[in-house]
């Protein structure tokens, strides 16, 4: 009986990712279970047998054809050990961001439905290192330098937060990058807290000034400098330019009199029509008579 390896997992891979054991489809792969070398196409070397889905697993057993010189090389080096490891071709079929299929250190979506569609003698392996998968005709092969299209997440709400971005949040908070998450979230609250307390100082500054600037235009009604209806006007007014400002206004401004105010009821004095020349002359002669 030849050696069972591991073709996959659910653990997390170098690029931040996983596939889900339960959503791997073998049946295309079973029909046609082609062994090549290092995922180069037209390198047969034979096929996988005794395919199983276990555990949250997939194994099997290679098995070297020895039609040519590489698989007979495979074949030596497999039962000796110095190659001892495969790596599974997926497509991508269905990814989630949910939290329940994220872990901690996770970084991308999580596979969730795929498929098989070849396995190789890879001579680094496992599923952190040497996966190759296609997502939307683009192979994403790990551990060769390539990029990996499947999306960064986005999305903080679960409590597995990239050791990476603590990091960065722990630098932009003006803590040390080794800051854990208890440190970062007391900062963050610290923040929270601070920010609220300025934000009541400010309500409480806004309050105040309104008050003056009220108390003032009440003034200046009960004063008849404006009218009841001018009120919200200059209230207003105070607003915009302040209550300093405001009062320089007011002040400049001259209270309403009423018309009857300034008109006099009181009768005009009486005088004598004036006398002509002639009339004074004869009250002299008259007055000299008298004596």
């Amino acid at each position: 009986m030849g050696k069972r390896v591991r073709l996959t997992n659910d653990t997390l891979n170098s690029y931040g990712y996983r596939v889900l054991t339960s959503g791997v489809d073998v049946s295309q792969y079973e029909r046609n279970p082609l062994l090549l070398y290092m995922h180069e196409r037209g390198k047969v070397i034979g096929y996988m047998k005794d395919i199983r889905v276990e555990d949250g697993e997939i194994t099997g057993e290679p098995c070297f054809d020895e039609a040519t010189e590489l698989s007979r090389q495979c074949k030596k080096q497999w039962e000796f050990g110095s190659l001892r490891m495969v790596s599974i071709g997926f497509d991508v079929l269905e990814t989630s961001k949910e939290a329940e299929h994220l872990v901690e250190g996770q970084t991308r979506p999580t596979v969730t439905k795929s498929r098989i569609y070849e396995v190789s003698v890879v001579d680094i392996g496992a599923n952190d290192d040497a996966i190759v998968l296609r997502k939307d005709g683009t192979q994403i092969t790990l551990g060769d330098g390539s990029d990996c299209p499947l999306p960064l997440l986005n999305n903080n709400s679960n409590n597995n937060q990239p050791q990476m971005e603590l990091k960065q949040i722990a630098l932009t908070l003006g803590l040390p990058e080794t800051a854990d998450e208890a440190t970062v979230n007391a900062k963050l609250a610290e923040l929270k807290s601070s920010k609220d307390e300025v934000e009541k100082m400010r309500k409480e500054n806004d309050d105040l000034k309104l008050a003056q600037i009220t108390a003032a235009v009440d003034a200046a009604v009960a004063a008849k400098k404006i009218n009841a209806d001018q009120k919200d006007h200059f209230i207003g007014l105070g607003k915009k330019v302040g209550i300093e400002d405001l009062n320089t206004t007011l002040a400049a401004m001259t209270p309403a009199v009423k018309l009857s105010g300034t008109l006099s009821t009181d009768p005009a004095p009486t005088s004598a029509p004036a006398k002509s020349p002639w009339e004074e002359c004869m009250d002299e002669i008259r007055a000299n008579c008298n004596k």
